[in-house]
């Protein structure tokens, strides 16, 4: 008889890499199926595999007292899968727009692509530090928020804050010298 979802977490959350894979192997379907409803099968399977890193790394905070191993994965997915709906709603806001709101085309001048690489530069170099870090990685390393908060030792919010911070700061000042 395979061990109970708690025991487990239990296992996991003492670094049971055995533990994981029998907990994967028992609810990642459960959690595909949450973030399939969501996303497209790519990204989904791309976030399942955050939920489980997630997962791997929350056994030792996991508490029976405040629900059941199914509702700890199903809740997890959930969260995971919305920050990835709107992750994917921003980047596609970012690259299309309405026909005024989108600069010439660079490839007819030149040197409107070198001014908007300067505009660019100038705008990144005015922004704090630690959101021009958090939007480099973001956007010149390609990771996920999730991915740069494990990187940088800092809180996924902390992270996602940041983010948004720098965006809207970046967007008033390319506004401004365009």
């Amino acid at each position: 008889m395979a061990p109970a979802g708690s025991e487990l977490i239990r296992r996991m959350a003492a670094g049971d890499r055995d533990a994981f894979a029998g907990f994967y192997d028992a609810y990642a379907p459960l959690a595909f199926g949450v973030l399939r409803r969501m996303l497209p099968p790519d990204e989904a399977a791309e976030t399942l595999q955050d939920v489980f890193w997630e997962l791997w790394r929350a056994a030792p905070d996991y508490d029976a007292a405040r629900g059941t191993p199914e509702a700890w994965v199903v809740v997890r997915a959930r969260s995971r899968g919305i920050d990835r709906v709107r992750s994917v709603r921003r980047r596609d806001e970012m690259l299309t727009g309405t026909p005024s709101e989108l600069p010439a085309d660079p490839a007819r001048n030149p040197g409107s692509l070198f001014e908007m690489r300067e505009v660019l530069r100038g705008a990144l170099a005015a922004l704090p530090e630690s959101q021009r870090h958090v939007i480099e990685l973001a956007y010149f390393a390609g990771l996920t928020q999730t991915e740069i908060a494990l990187r940088l030792g800092e809180p996924l919010g902390t992270v996602k804050t940041r983010i948004r911070l720098g965006m809207e700061r970046l967007r008033g000042l390319i506004g401004a010298r365009t």
